[in-house]
Order: C-alpha cells, then sequence, then structure tokens
C-alpha cells in the first residue's frame, strides 16, 4: 500500500499533467504521440522532460535518441554509457519501488514487456503514468524504438540519424553474407543449466545475418534449457557462449571434452561480450560485426582444409 506522502505525489503528478493538457488546448506546446510494442498509444501532452527507465536497454537506447540528460532514475546494472552508472536508482528490473518512482516525479516511463512485466504496467498505470512498452524482438523493432524515443523526448533528428546509421550497418553485414553457405549455430548463454535461444529472439535474426543456423531456432521457448545429447546429436559447427560479463566464460572450454563436435575440431569456440550481443541497442552492431568474423574465420579455415 502507498503511503500518504506517495498518494500526495500522485496527485500532484494528475495536477501537473491536467495544467500541460490545458497548455496543450491553449496552443502553447504540441503533444507527441507514438505506438508501443503493444500497439497502445502513448501520447503526452509535450515532449518528456523527466523520464524514469525500468530496463538497462532503455537507458542505452534513449541515449543513442539523444534522451539520455532526461532520465530521473533507473535500474540496477544500467552501466551505459558512463554516465549511466551516476543516474539514481529506484530498484532492480524485476523489483522496484512505486514509492521511489513517485518521489522523482516522472512524466514518462519507458518499461520492458516480458522483463518488467504486464503486472507492472497495470500498477503503473494505476498511478496515472504515462507508461511506453518496449520489447525488442527484431532489428526493425530496435530502430522504431529508437526512433520513437526521440519523438517522446523531443530529439526526433538525433534518434532519425542513429537509427539510420545502425540500419546502413547491419544492411551492410546482413548483404556481405547473403549468399554463404550456413553454418550450424549453438548460442550458449549459460551452462548449467544448458541454455539456448530460439528463433524468436533477437540474437537468431544476427546469427542468420551473419550466415549462421541456430540450431535450436525451431526451440518451442524463447530460452530453452537443452540437454547435451540434443547437442551432440545437431552437431554445430560453431560455439558461441555470452556468460556473465566481457570476460571468456571459462566453462566454454568445457566442449573441448566432447572431440567427436564439428566445433570442437574446427577449434570454433568463441565468446562474446554479453551487453555488445544480448542487449537490443546500439552496441549490437559491434557485437553482431564480431560474430560475423567469427564465422567467417570457420569458413576460411575450412576452405584452407579442403
Amino acid at each position: 500500500m502507498l503511503s500518504p506522502n506517495s498518494m500526495s505525489s500522485g496527485l500532484k503528478l494528475l495536477t501537473q499533467f491536467s495544467l500541460l493538457l490545458i497548455a496543450l488546448l491553449a496552443g502553447r506546446v504540441t503533444a507527441v504521440e507514438v505506438t508501443d510494442s503493444l500497439d497502445r498509444q502513448v501520447i503526452l501532452a509535450q515532449p518528456a522532460q523527466r523520464v524514469i527507465t525500468l530496463a538497462p536497454h532503455l537507458v542505452e537506447n534513449l541515449y543513442s535518441a539523444g534522451g539520455g540528460g532526461r532520465i530521473v532514475g533507473t535500474v540496477s546494472f544500467s552501466n551505459y554509457p558512463e554516465e549511466a552508472k551516476t543516474l539514481p536508482l529506484i530498484g532492480s528490473f524485476n523489483a522496484f519501488s512505486l514509492e521511489r518512482i513517485l518521489a522523482l516525479q516522472p512524466d514518462l516511463i519507458l518499461m520492458w514487456g516480458s522483463g518488467n512485466g504486464l503486472q507492472a504496467l497495470e500498477q503503473l498505470q494505476q498511478l496515472g503514468l504515462p507508461v511506453y512498452v518496449d520489447e525488442l524482438r527484431t532489428l526493425e523493432d530496435m530502430y522504431q524504438s529508437i526512433r520513437n524515443l526521440g519523438v517522446l523526448t523531443g530529439f526526433t533528428e538525433t534518434a532519425e540519424r542513429e537509427a539510420s546509421r545502425l540500419e546502413s550497418g547491419f544492411e551492410q553485414l546482413r548483404a556481405r553474407h547473403r549468399d554463404l553457405e550456413p553454418l550450424g549455430v549453438f548460442y550458449q548463454i549459460w551452462h548449467e543449466p544448458l541454455q539456448t535461444l530460439n528463433g524468436d529472439h533477437l540474437i537468431n535474426e544476427v546469427i542468420k545475418l551473419c550466415g549462421g543456423n541456430n540450431i535450436f531456432a525451431d526451440a518451442v521457448s524463447l530460452a530453452p534449457k537443452v540437454n547435451l545429447e540434443s547437442i551432440l546429436d545437431r552437431g554445430p559447427e560453431v560455439i558461441i557462449a555470452s556468460g556473465m560479463s566481457e570476460a571468456r566464460p571459462a566453462w566454454l572450454k568445457n566442449w573441448e571434452n566432447y572431440p567427436q563436435l564439428t566445433a570442437v575440431r574446427n577449434n570454433a569456440l568463441f565468446a562474446i561480450d554479453p551487453d555488445q550481443i544480448q542487449r537490443p541497442t546500439a552496441r549490437l552492431l559491434t557485437g553482431t560485426t564480431e560474430l560475423c568474423a567469427q564465422l567467417d574465420s570457420v569458413r576460411s579455415s575450412e576452405s584452407k582444409a579442403n
């Protein structure tokens, strides 16, 4: 239950929104409107001035869009760019404080649909706060999200430049690898239990873009747990691990115990900084470039062997 102070803050936010609406009707400010990932129309009486982000990738994308200076609160692990490390914290992505949110008097909340959960959306809406829901499953989703964040914070031109830069970069990689013979890739996000990502995840699109074939693209769940036998049976030509930090995971070396795997015989055991490959942000272009180079090195080795 919210305290009286929190309820007072909620009423203050509602009053501020009402005043903005009056100003809008008087023609003194320009409304902005976008469609979020749930196909909801998010309408603000003016570009947001005080934004709270409920996921690290939203912090990065808002900075990319030009509106990073509008962030007044965020969640843990929001570590990029460098200035994001000094932002006030309101909790974690799955355990944040509604009272802290109200105390910061935001005029926009950016939330991660599947990460924060739809229950969080209901709670935030009950407080009368405008909420933009972000759920990025494709590169096109990522470009559009950056553009939308630019509109919501009044940095449309900056956001358009960044989205266009990313589109161009990914398209160049796609064109370079379009006609290559696909390599079977096992993308490993953890080792105990063994876990990967299916064909609905953004990383699957990245793997395909680089001329790879995700061997678990047909899995039912987004991040399925798999057993060793199924991996050995599908015989990946490349294994790419992400882990928990930019350091190469120690458990990647465990695959050397299975020399029957083509990936092991070809010395095709790679690691990529998870922040550069698993976050749907501008840094994904860096991670994708690295992934493409790793697959290219395997093709080069195979070509020399033949």
